[in-house]
């Protein structure tokens, strides 16, 4: 069954060598009992090795039931040992932390055998050597004894055809050393059993063959002409493999014996993790709240297409950006000269006209209305308005030009209204945001929302006040500093048209303005609008976007460009060569001709076109639809747009992301101080479990799957890490959302996404991997015969 052909082995430390085992040639068949016998250094445990396959003969042939294992690879040595080879060691070498049926069933697991299976053979080994009712005990629950009697049962459970004990009664009292014997005897009926002793006594009463040893060689056998038996044909070997399951299983029952390590390991671990998930937290809640300030705010940066386009050069740009890094930071550069620099004053800046015509307009109000959600319009058109004063009294008002007049989708007129910009600079404010936009973001504080198109809002703000010279301009009296709300609902306006509003002198050839403002506001023609409200931006509503005065209808400003497209004025304006405003000016050419209709009301093309989008994932595809536009069009035919919001959505998306790249590169070094860390725990878990590595090579475990069972330890506290920190930082997110909340008024900004705490428990996962991968390595490398020998 099994011959030695001049095995030899020697151990060399430093400049000695040992010869360990001398050209040894030795036959054992089946069913014998041979006792190897020597003093200590003899060779007889290395004899037991190199039998084992734990170690390897330097020169000479061992043949397993006819088959030589001189081609044999690492793999099939760990097939050998599983298959064919029973261990019983003096020590036991049991594995601590797993109960004593599982250690019966390792062997059966390297090997491959089903759960079932495995579990009958396991319980039938240890019926056998008389400890089923210890099955559920630990090793260190049990007696000396019976803690050999469990080894013994786990050399049996996967059938070898070979047993190979050593000193198996040396840590035991003679009684109980005895009982083994007597079971080792027993096992030896069916199966080929060596075991080696320096007691001459035991070998003498037990052995069937006793082997003497001296110097590395048997110098005595009591049964030399032995004969090896069987054949080569009935040798196969099964390969041995370890699931992850089982290194999870066996790591998870080393991790559970020291409790207190592991949480302090994980925990420490987790610290990078934390950071993280808090910066993405804290990040992602800001960039929701700038989004949503973005979409409330998408009105102030509309899509703008002004009749004259600027096409600035790189330079007036990179100058731009210079003006604006120097405004924000404060940083300049400073010139370092002695004489002073005539800056060239000429402009690069070359001036594009775009054409609004006609079919143009029907193009934008063509547009899809979730795309653009509505369309505003600048008019050059003067707003000449007469009102009442409280002591009855009459005064003209003028609502300023280049008011922003608003057409949109939704024909609600209260979400209708724009800011007329009195006692303020004269530019365009549409509300944009679509119907009932007045309602969902402004509280009434009197009166009623508007109803037509006649009706306005005065518009104030969080402290109820607007500036002195815009409600004086309004025509309130704000002698006492206060006006009651009384006072202002109801007030009325009437919209003076031009041949009421404007007189021609004609001795002097031009129009004057009319001062009789009585007869002006009680004409039939002029049109009335009344104050219907009052109304506050609603608290929590970071953007207004009406300013604070009054806001009315773009329906109404159409009205008043209807009054006046055909009255006296515009008709002389048409044929006249000269300024009938203003004579002493020169001669008319027809770009001013066009800017005096436009500001007269002789024509109602609009000087620039606000477009809406309804959001800022729909303002792409509105771009589209204007670059559709200019496809195919010669260059003059061409409208540009300026994309107002695109600079907003750069400058915080940018911002963004470089905090959250320095922060997370902050928190990244814990993560790599972690992993080293980790590299160190899982080498120092080598070191402890050396034993184990021995006793799992000896039962055929692979070099890779002790690194897997490492790997496996690693991926626990990995996994362990990673959920600590994402539970710890959930937790951490609650008082900082409070305090931002006290902070900032923004309640619940740190959120953090499943998906990233998902990626966050990879990322505990693959760093701690990556730091136990070279102590797995080490591991795996590991001389069994050095390892069992380790305490």
């Amino acid at each position: 069954m099994l011959e030695l052909k001049n095995i030899t082995k020697s151990y060399t430390t430093e400049n000695f060598t040992q010869k360990a085992l001398d050209s040894v040639n030795l036959s054992f068949g089946r069913n014998e009992f041979a006792a190897v016998l020597g003093p200590s250094g003899s060779g007889k445990t290395t004899l037991l090795n190199v039998i084992g396959g734990l170690d390897t003969a330097d020169s000479g042939e061992l043949i397993i039931n006819g088959r030589s294992t001189a081609d044999f690879r690492a793999t099939d040595w760990d097939a050998y040992r599983n298959n064919s080879i029973g261990f019983i060691f003096q020590s036991y070498n049991l594995i601590g932390h797993l109960s004593v049926l599982a250690n019966v069933e390792m062997g059966m697991t390297l090997s491959g055998v089903t759960a079932a299976e495995k579990r009958k053979k396991a319980e039938e080994a240890l019926a056998r050597v008389g400890l089923s009712d210890h099955a559920k005990k630990r090793p260190n629950q049990l007696s000396g004894g019976q803690m050999q009697r469990v080894a013994i049962a786990r050399a049996l459970a996967n059938d070898p055809e070979i047993i190979l004990a050593d000193e198996p009664t040396g840590a035991l009292d003679k009684t109980t050393g005895e009982q083994i014997m007597d079971l080792i005897n027993e096992i030896s009926k069916d199966k080929l059993v060596i075991f080696v002793t320096h007691n001459r006594e035991l070998a003498d009463r037990y052995a069937d063959r006793i082997i003497s040893f001296e110097d590395g060689k048997p110098v005595a056998d009591t049964a030399q002409d032995q004969t090896a038996s069987g054949s080569e044909e009935g040798y196969t070997l099964r390969r041995t493999a370890m699931s992850f399951f089982t290194a999870l299983s066996l790591s998870f029952g080393n991790i559970t014996t020291k409790k207190g390590r592991t949480f302090l390991t994980a925990l420490a671990s987790s610290i990078g993790i934390i950071g993280i998930a808090l910066i993405l937290s804290l990040s992602d809640g800001f960039k929701i709240q700038i989004e949503k300030y973005e979409d409330s705010a998408l009105s102030e940066f509309p899509v703008v297409i002004s009749r004259i386009m600027a096409n600035f050069t790189e330079e007036d740009i990179r100058r731009g950006n210079d003006d604006m890094t120097a405004m924000l930071t404060g940083k300049r550069e400073y010139a370092d000269t002695d004489y002073v620099t005539a800056a060239d004053e000429s402009s690069e800046i070359d001036l594009h006209l775009n054409k609004f015509s006609a079919e143009y307009t029907r193009y934008l109000e063509s547009a899809d209305p979730d795309v653009c959600d509505e369309i505003g319009y600048t008019r050059l058109v003067a707003m000449n308005a007469v009102t009442e004063n409280p002591d009855g009294s009459f005064r003209w008002v003028t609502f300023p030009t280049g008011i922003a007049g608003m057409t949109s989708y939704d024909s609600s007129t209260a979400s209708n209204y724009q800011m007329s910009g009195v006692g303020l600079a004269s530019y365009p404010q549409s509300v944009g945001g679509g119907g009932g936009y007045l309602r969902e973001y402004y509280d009434l504080l009197a009166g009623e929302f508007p109803a037509g198109p006649h009706d306005a809002v005065l518009v104030v703000d969080s402290k109820n006040s607007i500036g002195e010279s815009v409600l004086e301009a309004l025509g309130f009296d704000i002698s006492a500093g206060t006006v009651p709300f009384s006072d202002v609902i109801g007030k009325e306006y009437r919209l003076i048209g031009n041949d009421d509003f404007y007189t021609k002198a004609e001795q002097y050839g031009f129009y004057i303005q009319n001062t009789d403002y009585k007869s002006m506001y009680e004409s039939g023609s002029a049109i009335s609008v009344k104050i219907s409200g009052i109304v506050r931006l609603k608290d929590g509503q970071t953007v207004g976007l009406l300013g604070f005065g009054l806001a009315y209808s773009d329906e109404l400003v159409s009205e008043v460009i209807g009054l006046n497209r055909e009255s006296a004025l515009i008709e002389e304006l048409r044929t006249s060569s000269v300024n009938v405003m203003d004579p002493a000016l020169p001669e008319l050419d027809e770009e001013e001709r066009s800017d005096l209709m436009l500001k007269y009301g002789g024509d109602a093309e609009p000087f620039v076109i606000y477009l809406y989008p309804g959001s800022f994932e729909t303002k792409d595809k509105l771009l589209s639809y204007l670059d559709a536009w200019n496809d195919s069009k010669e260059e003059a035919d061409k409208v540009y747009y300026i994309d107002m919001s695109a600079a907003v959505t750069q400058l915080t998306g940018s911002i963004m992301k470089a905090v959250t790249l320095v922060l997370v590169a902050f928190a990244a070094i814990s993560l790599v101080v972690s992993l080293i860390m980790i590299a160190i725990i899982t080498y120092i878990s080598v070191l402890e479990r050396r034993k184990e590595i021995g006793i799992l090579r000896a039962l055929g475990a692979r070099g890779k799957d002790i690194s897997r069972v490492f790997n496996a330890e690693t991926f626990i506290i990995g996994v362990s890490s990673g959920l600590l920190g994402i539970i710890i930082a959930r937790l951490l997110i609650i008082p900082i959302n409070i305090l931002i909340e006290g902070r900032t008024g923004l309640a619940g900004v740190a959120v953090l996404n499943p998906l990233y705490a998902a990626g966050l428990i990879a990322v505990s996962v693959i760093l701690t991997l990556i730091g136990g991968f070279i102590p797995a390595k080490i591991a795996a490398k590991r001389d069994p015969v050095e390892a069992l020998r380790s305490e």
